[in-house]
């Protein structure tokens, strides 16, 4: 009945012209199915596919990326990576950044057909973004995700299908996909192996509500399954997963993909089909529609066993031609309105300035002490110098394209300064190896400048995905330090030099920071920011911008206080879950200027009954108190009864960005829906529980260590 009730709301929310052509493509589709042979048919479930020249049907691959701009595939703008667009708290800006990317791969593609160019990496079939949950910050791939947070995760990742799919009733600008479905954040060593088997509390809570909103508010296209198994069936291959919640429950109309040869781990690596045939089967029947690898030329043994039917075959086939009519690249279609996208819009002026802007709202200031920031440009000396200072590569996460411009930090910086400055670099260490030279004379220049800049941290040598990173984790980190190298050089320098010292993160993911800053007077959080990071940082670090970033991962005091990577309770995890061994709070971030929080007022709205049958409206006011304009982020955090047993310590369930101007008091209003405030139960369901919740208002998620920061933060407490 729901799922009759959810088709017929989707049906009624489209024009009759759309669904007059969505029904006119589904009868093409089927009239395409049923010309091609059993072996044509088989060849069209691969990700790459050849061409059936009778039937107009071009060679096409359906894999290419798209994270953080066009990937793998030539010249492209590099946007930040997710972790730093999380960062931004700003979804209009995610949606933005969405829409530059299919522009330009709509270009792309032009071009790739005019040269005949069918390889991996020129189709329009996007497996962007990751919305798994960091649950973990050892995790190589976090700097994929959007945080650790399901509601902002959820929120960031819509924006940015939005983007990349347009608007239009009908087409797509191109097909975005919702992955690693589901519960799949690690160890990168053990995903082939792997059976995770969550609570159904943590389930329902964590690790599908991102899924699902993608699915339904952003009515994505694809879906990728992860390659563990989850309650013992491959997630690539799980009829709970592909059929049960995702077809049938949450309505989803698109294509399923697998991660690459996770069919082939149905067999090889989970043992869960005796032959390559079988787990063809198994996944076919769950639901899947094309496999990413080459299990798949098992098809036809499937068949000849019995253990498929042509049914099954077309039933599959169906999504994927009608992904490919609705991007109108089936045949030239000339009611498509995007295929006439010209090749300048690639790396345009406009993208490159989405770039840096979106890289200045995402960096974060950590630590500013003693006048450190903003640095005068007509500073006398200033020294630059760590591993990342003057390389590109530090720049760009993974799964990247490539960019004809870069800024690297050191550039940036010596764009911003007087000419009269006497501004020198060296790198000064090694990225993950000792200093080799017992002189070194860096560190002298180092302690004799006014200011002395430090690039240092990871980069996509060190954390990654399995076989991406060169590390010995397989992209994974064994702990939360950053390289013994690069701190033995930033030691060095304190000894000689006591302030004046400025740090920039890079990274994706947190790291201990605690010797950090005690050594440095300012830190800064840059992750990897993309092509225009290093003008970024600039605009910042000189305050030509201000700082308005957020995190969107806790920054843990120990690492060694966590609890075991390979487990997936949520329990001691992320903000909603840690009670202690907090050192930079989920939300947290500096800025130039200071924002005080005032008359909070908290109301329930009402139904007949008296029950919050709309939610919560909620008010307060935003006065600057300092002398330049200030971007702040109010968070929106509610604590519901039970509180710490069945329901997180505390839930994100609204954010925005608030400009306010030097002296000014603006007033700032929520209106939060009842399904956030649901708590989830012990057998996975929702309901509204009777009692007192705790509403907070705060520019970080509240905790002991959040206080001990200062951090502005107002509460009041409603019942029902």
């Amino acid at each position: 009945m729901k799922k009759e009730i959810l088709a017929a709301t989707l049906a009624v929310s489209l024009p009759s012209v759309a669904q007059e052509t969505l029904q006119r493509m589904g009868q093409e589709a089927d009239n395409i199915i049923a010309q091609m042979t059993l072996e044509e048919k088989f060849s069209q479930l691969m990700n790459e596919t050849p061409g059936i020249e009778r039937l107009g049907i071009e060679p096409y691959d359906w894999w290419n990326e798209g994270l953080h701009g066009v990937g793998r595939s030539g010249r492209a703008t590099v946007f930040p990576q997710p972790i730093c667009m999380a960062a931004t708290f700003n979804p209009d800006r995610v949606r933005q950044i969405g829409d530059a990317i299919a522009t330009e791969a709509r270009a792309k593609y032009a071009v790739a057909r005019t040269d005949r160019n069918y390889s991996r990496y020129t189709g329009l079939t996007f497996w962007s973004p990751n919305v798994n949950i960091f649950r973990d910050p050892r995790w190589g791939r976090g700097m994929e995700t959007w945080g650790e947070d399901p509601f902002l995760t959820g929120t960031m990742g819509t924006a940015f299908v939005r983007g990349m799919q347009g608007d239009d009733p009908v087409y797509l600008k191109v097909a975005a996909c919702a992955k690693h479905y589901a519960v799949h954040s690690g160890p990168e060593a053990t995903r082939h192996t792997a059976n995770v088997a969550p609570s159904q509390h943590d389930l329902w809570e964590t690790y599908l509500p991102a899924f699902r909103m993608l699915v339904q508010e952003a009515g994505v296209e694809i879906v990728m399954g992860a390659y563990n198994r989850v309650y013992g069936e491959s997630a690539s291959g799980s009829k709970l997963l592909l059929t049960d919640i995702l077809r049938q429950k949450w309505g989803f109309k698109g294509h399923i993909v697998s991660d690459c040869d996770a069919v082939t781990d149905i067999w090889k690596g989970h043992h869960i089909a005796q032959t390559e045939a079988e787990a063809c089967a198994i996944a076919i029947k769950a639901g899947l529609n094309v496999e990413c690898g080459s299990s798949f030329k098992a098809l036809r043994e499937a068949l000849d066993q019995g253990l498929l039917t042509e049914t099954d075959i077309d039933k599959a086939l169906k999504p994927l031609m009608m992904t490919r009519l609705k991007l109108g690249i089936m045949h030239h279609d000339a009611d498509c309105p995007y295929n006439n996208i010209k090749e300048d819009e690639i790396g345009s002026e406009k993208h490159i300035a989405l770039a840096r802007q979106a890289a200045v709202e995402g960096m974060v200031l950590l630590k500013n002490e003693r006048g450190a920031l903003p640095i005068d440009k007509h500073i006398h000396t200033l020294f630059v110098t760590g591993a990342g200072a003057a390389d590109a590569f530090w720049l760009m996460g993974n799964y990247f394209g490539i960019s004809d411009r870069y800024s690297t930090y050191l550039q940036g910086i010596v764009s911003k300064v007087s000419s009269g400055t006497a501004v020198n670099y060296r790198p000064g260490c090694l990225e993950n190896a000792p200093t080799q030279n017992a002189i070194n004379w860096a560190v002298a220049e180092a302690a004799e400048a006014e200011k002395t800049i430090v690039v240092m941290g990871n980069n996509g040598n060190l954390e990654g995905e399995e076989g991406e990173a060169i590390d010995s984790e397989r992209g994974d980190r064994a702990n939360l330090s950053i390289p013994k190298s690069q701190m033995d050089y930033l030691r060095q320098i304190c000894r000689r030099k006591k302030e004046g010292i400025i740090v920039v993160l890079t990274g994706g993911s947190p790291v201990d920071v605690r010797e950090v800053c005690q050594l440095a007077d300012a830190v800064v959080m840059a992750w990897y920011p993309g092509q225009e990071g290093g003008y970024a940082l600039a605009d910042l670090l000189f305050g030509d911008a201000d700082f308005s970033g957020r995190l969107p991962v806790t920054f843990p005091e120990d690492g060694d206080r966590l609890p075991p990577f390979d487990d997936y309770s949520m329990q001691g995890r992320t903000y909603k879950y840690m009670k202690d061994n907090v050192y930079f709070p989920f939300g947290y971030g500096l800025s130039y200027g200071h924002v005080d929080y005032g008359s909070l007022t908290v109301k329930a709205k009402c139904g007949k009954k008296q029950t919050p049958a709309s939610g919560l409206d909620i008010n307060f006011t935003l006065t600057n108190t300092s002398g330049r304009d200030v971007t702040e982020t109010p968070q929106v955090y509610v604590s519901a009864p039970g509180a710490g047993a069945t329901a997180p310590l505390q839930q994100l369930v609204g954010f925005q960005r608030v400009t306010v101007k030097a002296g000014e008091t603006v007033a700032v209003s929520f209106t939060i829906p009842q399904e956030r405030l649901m708590t989830v139960q012990d057998d996975g369901s929702s309901r509204l529980v009777k009692g007192d919740y705790t509403v907070t208002v705060a520019s970080a998620a509240p905790s002991p260590r959040t206080a001990a920061l200062g951090v502005a933060a107002l509460s009041q407490t409603v019942r029902w």
